[in-house]
Formats: structure tokens, C-alpha cells, sequence
């Protein structure tokens, strides 16, 4: 049976229903990387629509007419913004199951819902 794929409004409320059920969802610490990480994500949505719309090449115009070819500035925005987003969510993952109240069962859950999504 497959199973369905939450969207990333759905993914962000589960995160905050595990973060409550182990009593972190009022960590200050949580609370900003999760807004930061809800931020990184509409960054990229919005990186992921302006080069799907422009296309990965653009080209400029110098001297005397010539066009040159060259990547997308967006993409290596979108690279950078992937990396920072990566470290977020480790250490959403690391205040989660550090700062935990709850016995070993509950780590487990958080892990098995990070791995589906």
C-alpha cells in the first residue's frame, strides 16, 4: 500500500505535534530554528519558481552585441540556501531528541516520521 505524501504545511504541523508530545515546542531554541527552517523553505519555493520559469542558462549581453551563456545566479542561491537548510533541520533533530521528555519509544517516532518525508 503506498502511503501519502504529506505537504510541507502537513510535515511542519506533525514536527510540531512530535516537538509537543516531548515537551519542546516552547523551547526558545526550537522555536527560532523552526521559524528559520519555515523560512528557508519559502526561499526555495520561491528560488524553484523563478528558475523554472527563467530556465537554468541566462545570458547577458556585452560589448558589441555578444551574448555569453551562464547558469542561473538564482541556482547557486538555492545551493546555499539547500546547505543552511540541511544544518536546520540537524539541529531541529538534535534539540528534539537531546531535550526530550519522554522515554526511548518516542525518539524512535520522530526518526521513523524524518525518514517517510
Amino acid at each position: 500500500m503506498q502511503q501519502k505524501r504529506l505537504n510541507l504545511n502537513e510535515q511542519a504541523a506533525e514536527i510540531l505535534r512530535i516537538a509537543e508530545k516531548r515537551g519542546v515546542e516552547q523551547n526558545f531554541f526550537f522555536i527560532t530554528t523552526f521559524k528559520r527552517y519555515q523560512v528557508q523553505l519559502k526561499i526555495l519555493n520561491e528560488l524553484e519558481k523563478t528558475i523554472n520559469e527563467d530556465g537554468v542558462l541566462v545570458t547577458k549581453e556585452y560589448v558589441k552585441g555578444r551574448e555569453n551563456v551562464y547558469s542561473h545566479p538564482a541556482i547557486a542561491d538555492y545551493n546555499k540556501t539547500v546547505d543552511s537548510s540541511n544544518r536546520t533541520v540537524a539541529t531541529l533533530v538534535k534539540i528534539i531528541t537531546t531535550l526530550r521528555h519522554g522515554d526511548k519509544e518516542e525518539e524512535d517516532e520522530l526518526l521513523a516520521f524524518l525518514r517517510k518525508h
